[in-house]
């Protein structure tokens, strides 16, 4: 993709670089605090590449009291702080500013302790997704949050975004599946939110903090749940000669009262690419296909596995196969997994879309696409989380031609806007960032706007956590003609800086 930078709401200050590393060294180490252009380049976007910009200094604290010395340093100087992950974010969300510290927590990567008996698991923001189910795998235990990039992403990131996964429709997104925070605030302020039980007295802080999208503090341990490995899974596929049928598909089987684990579609460009990937055993000549799987007790997924069966039928797939056994289960959804580095594969570029629909609109918003793609001139691949409505079209574009990554900015925008008109949100779990800033002041009005702005202000007075990322200032939504301004003056003028 392109190198540019994205325009954010920047905070402007003078403070001397050199002598701000050695403060920083004097209290990480010299090892742990880059400040050379060359050290400082992978840290200049994540995985929405487009947007680039190269930080100012980079710090990989060890500790908590680390984290909390960098966030004193930062907040008396009055310099803004960018947390990152693993950089697999893909809405621009850890996009450093030019006058401000990335603050990388990838070495807070210990599992700190392991509570069978209560499923519980405490862990620092570094660890791997896929690291906790291996670390309890052996005590039959599992957690359950499974974004496709599980094996990379980390607990933190996951957090910070409220990710899902394929099997989220069953086992809920990242805030169902966690009981407390430890946040550093941009004080240096060490705060626990939440605890080990399952409720605590107060406002429920814990689930205004997840996908706050670094926004509001600094994550430096998590409380997840864990949850028993299924005594049995079975897996269909359902393969359609039309995506509206398959859409179709999908409601009935929620409307018919089932719950599947994991409820999947693909369509025909991205079942061809990813079945030249892995070879998971998909019909490359289908229009579309549903991977469908239950989990529990035996006798209960046996009958939904047949009524679920039934409804495919019903619904006109013209093949519906159980997986024989688990292996070929496993390659089902390795498939699903490997989708987007399989249609990477295909085209020189994609940009990945994300949004949220009511279920029963999938099959005109899937045909809505088709003719949004028509008129841009430009192949989108569908892969989504059907169960929960959250679509992901990968639009195809090559970077290296003039004008189509603007021309993919801007059919994405579309994509955005048809979920907004029947009744979605812009976002399910890959975060808003510096992505889809701008869309927030179509979904929200005003009032709503500085709301989110007055929680901000509240744990961020100064506005040095993440800036111009996630809520759009009220005056850019004026001035991107989305809110109406009386006589020039915007409607919540005290909350106009942020």
């Amino acid at each position: 993709m392109t190198h540019r930078s994205h325009p954010s709401e920047q905070l402007a200050h003078h403070v001397d670089k050199d002598a701000f590393v050695r403060a920083l060294r004097r209290k990480l180490g010299p090892e742990a605090v880059l400040a050379d252009p060359e050290d400082l380049r992978p840290y200049e976007c994540d995985a929405l590449s487009a947007y680039r910009t190269l930080p100012w200094i980079v710090v990989l604290p060890q500790s908590t009291a680390e984290v909390q010395a960098v966030m004193q340093l930062c907040h008396a100087a009055g310099v803004p702080v960018v947390a990152r992950g693993a950089g697999t974010g893909l809405s621009g969300g850890a996009l450093p500013v030019e006058n401000g510290v990335l603050l990388s927590l990838t070495r807070l990567n210990r599992i700190l302790a392991i509570d069978a008996p209560n499923r519980l698991a405490r862990v620092q923001p570094g660890v791997r997704n896929a690291a906790v189910t291996e670390a309890v795998a052996p005590l039959g235990l599992l957690y359950a949050p499974d974004p496709s990039s599980q094996i990379a992403c980390t607990i933190g990131g996951n957090v910070a975004e409220n990710s899902g996964g394929v099997h989220c429709l069953k086992y809920g997104l990242t805030v169902h599946n966690l009981t407390e925070i430890k946040l550093v605030t941009v004080e240096g302020e060490l705060l626990t939110v939440g605890g080990m039980s399952l409720d605590a007295p107060g406002y429920d802080l814990l689930a205004l903090l997840t996908g706050s999208e670094g926004l509001l503090g600094i994550i430096v341990e998590v409380v997840v749940k864990l949850i028993l490995r299924p005594a049995s899974a079975r897996a269909l596929l359902a393969a359609f000669d039309d995506i509206g049928a398959a859409g179709a598909a999908v409601a009935n089987i929620i409307g018919a009262g089932l719950l599947p684990a994991g409820l999947e579609f693909m369509d025909a460009v991205t079942i061809r690419a990813t079945e030249a990937f892995v070879h998971a055993g998909y019909p490359v000549g289908a229009a579309a296909i549903l991977l469908c799987e239950f989990d529990g007790l035996p006798e209960q997924v046996d009958a939904d596995v047949a009524a679920a069966e039934a409804i495919l039928v019903a619904a006109r797939a013209t093949e519906v196969r159980r997986a024989a056994d688990d292996a070929e289960r496993l390659r089902f959804w390795m498939g699903r997994k490997a989708a987007f580095p399989a249609v990477g594969r295909i085209a020189a570029d994609y940009y990945c879309m994300d949004g949220t629909i009511p279920r029963r609109c999938l099959a005109d918003v899937l045909r809505g696409i088709s003719t949004l793609a028509e008129e841009f001139g430009l192949g989108v691949a569908n892969v989504f989380h059907a169960g929960d409505g959250n679509l992901h079209p990968l639009i195809l574009y090559d970077a290296n031609r003039p004008g189509e990554l603007e021309q993919a900015e801007r059919l994405g925008a579309r994509i955005l806007q048809l979920c907004l008109d029947v009744g979605g949100t812009v976002t399910g779990e890959h975060g808003v960032g510096v992505e889809k800033i701008d869309l927030l002041c179509r979904q929200f009005p005003a009032a709503e706007l500085a709301q989110f702005h007055a929680v901000k202000r509240a744990f961020d007075p100064h506005g040095l956590l993440n800036p111009g990322k996630a809520v759009p200032s009220l005056r850019r939504c004026a001035e991107l003609g989305a809110m109406h301004v009386h006589g020039g003056q915007l409607p919540f003028p005290e909350l106009e800086r942020f």
